[in-house]
């Protein structure tokens, strides 16, 4: 029988575990800072530290592959037990570094921007797996710096669709956020979402991290063809469960616009925009698409995109151009693909 990880244990997991083994639970607050902190200030006994070791998986994902851009962009191939694959990246921003993690090898949704949905789904990744995702990049951010390196923020937005995977991405958020462990605060974390339905409807059971759409267009005949689950799940009823979330005061969600050259960037986008996004907390993020082997789409000129942005703000629109890193290496939004780093491995 396979053991559990240590990393998918919640510190109130671990308190009932030590409670049925007749361990005070005041020690599950030093084994969380051993493993998640490095700190070794109290040393446990050897009894309870064989009890653990026979009962927990402590292996996280190998590191198989390493690539960086020269804008500083690192993107990991991590290596899984079973032997198959996923992609971290980890994008640097000013002082401070986001970790873009995978929720699934493959991915199932298909998205025609997307060379992860080139790939096709394997299978979910477990809680602990993206836990350790986090964990083997801020240890190698800890390995490159003589500084205290600060927890990166963290998005969903790698291999997956995290709602597709959503009971064990929410685990993962919950150990994740854990006071003695990691200590990742809600607001540094996002979740992209592809407008899966089923699991916007969990979005209330979640902790209140930022929620990310990716929207790319406000008419669903262009939207479906870049998103084939919009078929079946609509922007009217993705909007209707959106309005039923209790956003923080000042909290909004990000809409996500890929910008392709010549589909989804004339004025009459931008009006439906307006009429979807005026009366709600919004921002919308434009992103420059980013082109990939065997893509049908282009990238829009720089002019191009700054046009567009400032017809969203001529329409009362909050809107960012996200800068893209990474591109070089693959590494840029819709570019992760595993099997293709398997297939040219360094």
């Amino acid at each position: 029988m396979l053991k559990p990880s240590i990393f998918s244990q919640t510190q109130a997991e671990l308190n009932l575990f030590l409670r049925l083994n007749d361990v005070s639970t005041q020690l599950s607050s030093i084994i969380f800072q051993q493993i998640y902190k490095n700190k070794f200030n109290q040393e446990l006994s050897n009894s309870l530290s064989l009890l653990l070791k026979k009962t927990f998986d402590y292996s996280v994902p190998v590191i198989n592959k390493i690539t960086t851009s020269e804008d500083g962009t690192i993107k990991f191939l991590m290596g899984l037990e079973d032997g198959n694959q996923v992609e971290t990246v980890l994008i640097p921003f000013f002082k401070k570094y986001t970790v873009c993690l995978s929720s699934q090898v493959g991915c199932a949704m298909n998205c025609s921007f997307c060379y992860t949905g080139k790939m096709g789904l394997k299978r979910n990744l477990k809680s602990s797996e993206i836990v350790g995702q986090f964990l083997v990049a801020r240890q190698y951010l800890q390995s490159q710096s003589d500084e205290r390196v600060k927890n990166p923020n963290i998005v969903f937005m790698g291999q997956g669709e995290p709602l597709h995977n959503s009971d064990e991405v929410l685990k993962s958020i919950q150990v994740l956020m854990e006071p003695m462990g990691a200590a990742v605060g809600p607001r540094q974390i996002t979740l992209s979402t592809a407008g899966y339905l089923p699991g916007i409807k969990k979005l209330s059971h979640y902790p209140q991290i930022n929620i990310a759409l990716s929207l790319h267009s406000p008419f669903n005949d262009i939207r479906k063809r870049l998103i084939p689950i919009n078929q079946h799940f609509p922007l009217e009823d993705i909007f209707f469960e959106f309005d039923k979330l209790d956003l923080k005061k000042k909290q909004f969600i990000t809409y996500e616009y890929l910008l392709i050259k010549d589909l989804n960037n004339r004025s009459e986008d931008a009006l439906e925009l307006s009429k979807w996004l005026t009366n709600r907390r919004a921002l919308i993020n434009i992103i420059p698409f980013n082109p990939f082997p065997g893509s049908e789409f282009q990238r829009p000129t720089e002019e191009d995109t700054l046009e567009f942005k400032e017809k969203l703000v001529a329409l009362k629109l909050r809107t960012m151009i996200r800068t893209t890193k990474g591109s070089e290496i693959l590494a840029a939004c819709g570019q992760l693909n595993s099997l293709i780093e398997q297939e040219f491995p360094v």
